[in-house]
């Protein structure tokens, strides 16, 4: 049974068309990333928001969006469908009568990265693969190891030697081949690119490959299916290697196709740490593209990556939205963990903190309007906090 509209590979950046049924990682005339595309005059015969309603509560729900024909072939572990949370008390308190938080920590292995990988390496075990590496500064290694434990497929690793040990261990539970390097991701994705020409491994790097964008870009899709179809006001984004910020706007840009929600968009906000801010200083600086951040740091590993591979795309979707880039403080990343686990409950990782901190600071700028609706994405739990 075919349930998938994917019809072909496009390059993000020169446009160039490739076939969908073979294995890529970026495009090989420009190296930029490759994005899948559908068929969506024929996915919007198909579906429509109400057929979505019965449907089970994962990812896979939007599975005629997704890019895995044979349903036999999917692997899940009940990721995504997480809740969104109004965070009243801390908004109160922030001066936002509707903040929401987007619990990601909720998701298997405790991460948003869950969803990437659920789908990516669902889609190289159809093609073929039977081996991968993953460069990660944490989470997303837990999570793709847990994926390749699902799908019985083997799975090679590159930390940096300082990731959380959390996401060291967890890594090796699951059976990974564990490496650790000297250095920060982009250290770990060199050598990970190396080792898998050597061995003839697939490199499921961030945006490396087209396909753990389309398990993110589910979390666009649930934001709109929770808010009946209209969007909020601003979505904030912790921005590491900005895989959920471009996959959300990309499931904007589908569901208007679509006919499911009009041209209105959420305001994209990027937020990093203080530490480690390639986006926002180009953004600050009017470039097209991003810098390598010199020396970078930050408690929050997720946020650690001193050249992203999508930094163009990012900033894209920053200045098409009208939105904005913002860096916080480590030390005001840890409170605010702090803060919304005793007023709202809410375990958040460091990453996550980080969009509060941001929501408040532009809040005090009076860029954010006590009125708007507001969303921050939690992208994973605060157990995971080193």
């Amino acid at each position: 049974m075919t349930e998938s509209f994917l019809t072909h590979l496009e390059c993000g950046r020169c446009g160039r068309t490739y076939d969908a049924g073979r294995l890529w990682n970026l495009c090989p005339e420009c190296g930029k990333p490759l994005l899948a595309r559908y068929d969506l005059p024929a996915s919007a015969r198909a579906l429509s928001p109400a057929d979505l309603a019965c449907r089970e509560p994962n990812l896979w729900r939007y599975r005629e969006l997704l890019p895995v024909r044979d349903p036999a072939h999917r692997l899940t572990l009940g990721e995504g469908w997480t809740p969104l949370v109004r965070a009243a008390r801390l908004g109160a308190e922030i001066g936002l009568e509707r903040l929401y938080i987007k619990d990601e920590g909720l998701n298997p292995t405790g991460s948003f990265k869950a969803r990437g990988m659920a789908v990516a390496v669902t889609r190289a075990k159809a093609l073929g693969v039977k081996g991968f590496v993953v460069p990660t500064a944490g989470n997303a290694g837990g999570a793709a190891a847990a994926y390749a434990a699902r799908a019985g497929m083997a799975i090679h690793i590159y930390l940096p030697k300082d990731a959380p040990l959390a996401n060291i261990r967890e890594c090796r539970a699951a059976g990974a081949d564990v490496h650790l390097i000297d250095g920060l991701i982009n250290d770990a994705g060199r050598i990970a690119a190396a080792d898998a020409q050597e061995h003839g491994w697939f490199d499921l790097a961030t945006l490396k490959e087209p396909y753990r964008v389309e398990g993110k870009k589910t979390m666009g899709y649930e934001i709109a299916q929770d808010g009946q179809w209209e969007l909020p006001d601003v979505i904030i984004y912790p921005t590491g290697g900005g895989t959920g910020l471009i996959g959300i706007w990309k499931a904007f840009e589908e569901m208007e196709a679509l006919g499911w929600i009009g041209s209105q968009r959420p305001r994209m906000v990027a937020v990093q740490a203080s530490g480690c801010q390639p986006i926002v200083t180009a953004f600050e600086h009017d470039q097209l593209a991003s810098e390598l951040h010199q020396n970078a740091h930050t408690v929050a590993a997720g946020l650690r990556v001193p050249k992203p591979l999508g930094d163009r795309m990012m900033l894209r979707v920053i200045r098409a939205s009208g939105g904005t880039a913002i860096a916080v403080s480590d030390e005001a990343i840890v409170q605010m963990t702090e803060r919304v686990l005793r007023v709202e409950g809410i375990s958040t990782a460091y990453e996550g903190a980080a969009t509060l901190v941001a929501a408040k600071e532009l809040r005090d700028q009076g860029w954010l309007k006590s009125h708007e609706k507001i969303v921050c994405l939690n992208t994973g739990a605060g157990w995971k906090n080193p």
